[in-house]
């Protein structure tokens, strides 16, 4: 076997590990694209700039999210057949998926821009920076194809085992990114304007790049493939779909958290925007456990590799312990220091007790979400998407509930506090998903 095959015979712990580490740090450089964005207006423009920056990034992740669902729903189907060496098929379903979400991304990408306004006023908005957080919406979804295509091909890369290239691809495309928003805020002050350009440059590039390499990657395997298959499209859109509406429906409720939190004014948003990007990056780690655990469960499954599928899980789980000790240690530890980092001496009082409070909160918790994670990539690998989904409705009406009843009477606090409570629900319905379909005694 090839070396390209390591998640169907390297030790599970192990195969899961070198699979994993390219997909968390290529997570983490994700994440550099948001966090640049905000940083860098948040110290050379205004306050006003960051929270205008955070007011559209609640809107901007239901788009992105949409673009992760659809790529990591549709990849199932590429890596099982990768696994089980249909060659053929596995090329038929790329190209089918690709030219599919290139359509459904520059339709959505037309939604985006033209209804920025009346979706950001929809959320309460504060008038001080509703001007900002539109024009940065719209450069944004001027870009979004690229965006959308780039995390399709993401997916389709770990499909095969090669989570290495979206890491390379990555870590350029963000290193860019900083450069020019850096040139754009600081030397030609452009302000949220220039931020927005910055990161639709630099996803631009990467998509483009992205594309050659998988074509280049797919010409390896020499099977005959069909350029667009409706049979195909539909047996991937099966799995795509739940992933995609779950994605897009706990962004969409990580919206009208945010339109609490608006509520309570510029100087809360800017403090929520803030730790909202800490829980991102902390949060990508065990996502990204979750999303290997995905091929590594479904290539061994195509391969008839059964046993191997509960290894990888209790892989999976060994994995998501070491982050949430590392995360909690790092936020224990550096709390004030990080939401400095983006409040500078400028925040007051309420941005700092928003940012530090939420953060310490769910640094408890992060092994609630490390254990859902890494149980969803199993249901998702298996594609027993339907529990998979309902369990992280319930998350999200858990949080929304939470922070809609309890935080305009109680204060802003109930806008976090709910979160781990969510967490914990959701690893406990998939849990139930994963002893009912007995999957613990697949492989004997």
């Amino acid at each position: 076997m090839s070396n390209d095959e390591y998640l169907i015979t390297e030790k599970p712990l192990k195969a899961l590990f070198v699979f994993a580490v390219p997909m968390i740090l290529g997570s983490l450089f994700q994440q550099v694209y948001n966090m640049a964005d905000s940083v860098i207006v948040g110290r050379f423009v205004s306050q006003e700039a960051l929270a205008a920056v955070g007011a559209s990034s609640a809107l901007t992740t239901v788009f992105i999210c949409v673009a992760v669902g659809a790529g990591v729903g549709s990849s199932i189907l590429v890596s099982r057949s990768f696994g089980a060496r249909e060659y053929g098929k596995m090329k038929t379903r790329v190209s089918t998926a690709m030219w599919f979400f290139l359509g459904m991304s520059i339709v959505m990408g037309l939604i985006g821009f033209i209804f920025s306004r009346p979706i950001m006023s929809a959320l309460n908005t504060p008038d001080d920076v509703m001007s900002m957080a539109v024009l940065y919406l719209k450069v944004y979804f001027a870009g979004f194809p690229f965006l959308f295509i780039y995390n399709v091909l993401a997916s389709m890369f770990n499909a095969v085992g090669k989570s290495r290239v979206p890491l390379y691809l990555l870590i350029f495309s963000s290193l860019l990114n900083i450069v020019l928003d850096l040139w754009m805020v600081i030397s030609l002050d452009l302000g949220v304007f220039g931020a927005a350009l910055a990161t639709l440059i630099a996803q631009g590039i990467s998509a483009v790049l992205s594309l050659f390499l998988f074509i280049r990657e797919m010409r390896k395997y020499g099977d005959e493939f069909s350029r667009f298959d409706s049979k195909e499209l539909l047996a991937m859109l099966r799995l795509a779909i739940p992933s995609i509406i779950q994605q897009a429906t706990i962004s969409i409720g990580m919206m009208l958290v945010q339109s609490v939190v608006n509520s309570f004014g510029t100087d809360a948003l800017a403090g929520y925007t803030a730790t909202s990007r800490v829980e991102s990056i902390f949060s990508m780690i065990f996502v990204s456990i979750g999303n290997a655990v995905s091929p590594f469960v479904s290539q061994n499954y195509g391969a008839g590799k059964l046993k191997r599928i509960r290894e990888g899980y209790k892989a999976g789980l060994v994995l998501d312990a070491m982050g949430a000790a590392l995360a909690f240690t790092v936020i224990m530890l550096c709390n004030r220091q990080i939401a400095g980092l983006f409040l500078t001496d400028k925040g007051t009082d309420m941005a700092y007790y928003v940012s530090i409070g939420y953060m310490k909160w769910i640094g408890y918790f992060y092994i609630f979400m490390g254990i859902k994670m890494a149980t969803d990539g199993v249901l998702r690998g298996m594609g027993y998407m339907n529990v998979f989904m309902v369990a992280n409705l319930v998350n999200l009406t858990v949080r929304v509930l939470g922070a809609w009843l309890l935080a305009p009477r109680y204060g802003v606090a109930f806008v976090w506090l709910p979160v781990p409570l969510g967490w914990l629900v959701n690893f406990l319905i998939s849990y139930a998903e994963y002893r009912r379909k007995k999957i613990y005694k697949i492989g004997g």
